[in-house]
């Protein structure tokens, strides 16, 4: 009898021991199969640039997503502010917003005050928005309180506001834009002139409550209507005045270029840059193929793209005179989408975004529900792929779309799937 309970005593420790053992295995397991989700979590989280280089992402930009074609909004209305079913509209879109130049001014009489309203109306129902503050480097447009004087009336009562200004090195006189309507010029190259600059830019942001600003007019170049034996001074003046305001803005402030993707005197400063493909000089074939490599070249310097395009067939406007009074326009917009849309896709990188309307003013496009936009699209599975050398065909794999894209007949089929 007592040896048959050593027995019973002897096989329950055994059993027990291994118990224990298939526990510790389990657990074992169960912890590599966690630590190997976790891994794999972490790498499908990573955004991967086209040469398989880890994007760089910074605190302050807005977070990026490959759920959905991510968009970028800039807009404005010269005679309000946003209502609130506009505000919910462009916020289920996007948190990626620039309030443009003259945004409110016969409302409130100064787009940074109209600036600093939709700064407040996005927090409201997206807090986690990034609005910027629209300010010209070149063209002295007279919608913000800073610029007020900027005008011939206000240069008749105070002289002392020309020093600031552009003139014909001709004949001396003022630079003015007549059209659509007026303004003067900013003359880049004088010291004085850069540090007020700076001021009224970083005031501005200040006030308006913005994460940041978008500076227009930011390419030197030959198409840039600066004198061309002053380009080189002149592009060294817009770094200094970008470093500046970077500096002054705060570290943690997003400052965007436009046009200014190849000015190597400004692409230090600026956390972005938007191709803005304002004419069709820029939007050949040979120009959409130096974008996407661009696009890349921007990515792996940790920096945002912002690709824009407008539909084609409206009549000539601006945002200093309203919304543009052309008839189908919206329709010549959604029948036009699918290319410009791939011409985005093929070149798009992690913190890439697509802006598509037909003009700068809130009921240009602004408004307008493009299904597509909000399709599920997800992160590409690699760099375009070229026909051939000579080719001007190109494709692009998504999780769900496939992208071809022909520049030269200028034709697109997106095939989502």
């Amino acid at each position: 009898m007592m040896i048959q309970i050593e027995k019973v005593e002897k096989k329950s420790n055994f059993n027990l021991k291994m118990t224990k053992r298939k526990i510790t295995k389990t657990l074992f397991f169960a912890g590599l199969v966690t630590l190997s989700l976790s891994a794999c979590s972490q790498t499908k989280g990573l955004l991967k640039v086209s040469d398989g280089s880890t994007f760089e992402s910074k605190e302050y930009f807005p977070k990026f997503s490959w759920e959905s074609t991510p968009m970028y909004y800039h807009f404005g209305d010269i005679d309000r502010v946003l209502e609130a079913n506009e505000v919910q509209f462009i916020a289920d879109r996007t948190d990626f917003i620039c309030i443009e130049k003259s945004h409110a001014f016969n409302q409130l009489g100064d787009v940074v005050l109209g600036t600093k309203q939709e700064v407040e109306a996005f927090h409201k129902v997206k807090p986690e928005a990034k609005v910027l503050f629209y300010y010209n480097s070149y063209v002295a447009w007279p919608f913000a309180k800073s610029n007020h004087e900027l005008t011939p009336e206000g240069i008749a009562k105070n002289p002392e506001w020309t020093k600031f200004l552009a003139r014909d090195p001709k004949t001396g006189k003022l630079l003015e834009k007549t059209k659509p309507t007026f303004s003067y010029y900013f003359d880049a190259l004088n010291p004085e002139f850069r540090k007020w600059w700076v001021q009224s830019a970083v005031e501005g942001v200040k006030v308006s409550g913005a994460h940041g600003i978008f500076i227009d007019r930011m390419n030197v170049d030959e198409n840039a209507d600066y004198p061309k034996d002053k380009l080189a001074e002149i592009a060294k003046a817009k770094g200094e005045m970008m470093a500046e305001l970077k500096k002054k803005m705060g570290s943690n402030k997003i400052l965007i270029g436009n046009n200014a993707a190849n000015t190597k005197e400004v692409f230090p400063s600026c956390d972005g840059f938007m191709f803005e493909h304002y004419n069709d000089d820029v939007m050949s074939k040979e120009s959409l193929l130096k974008d996407w490599q661009d696009m890349e070249r921007i990515a792996k310097a940790g920096k945002m793209s912002i690709y824009r395009f407008g539909a084609k067939g409206k009549g000539k406007t601006d945002i200093t005179i309203g919304a543009t009074d052309t008839d189908g326009i919206e329709k010549k917009s959604k029948d036009q989408l699918e290319f410009y849309h791939a011409c985005y896709l093929i070149g798009a990188q992690p913190y890439s975004y697509f802006q598509w309307n037909w003009g700068w003013n809130l009921p240009d496009g602004n408004l307008v529900d493009y299904p597509e936009l909000q399709r599920p699209l997800g992160q590409p599975k690699g760099a375009f792929v070229r026909e051939s050398a000579k080719s001007w065909v190109f494709t692009r794999e998504f999780e769900h779309a496939s992208v071809w894209l022909d520049t030269d007949a200028r034709k697109a089929k997106i095939t989502w799937k």
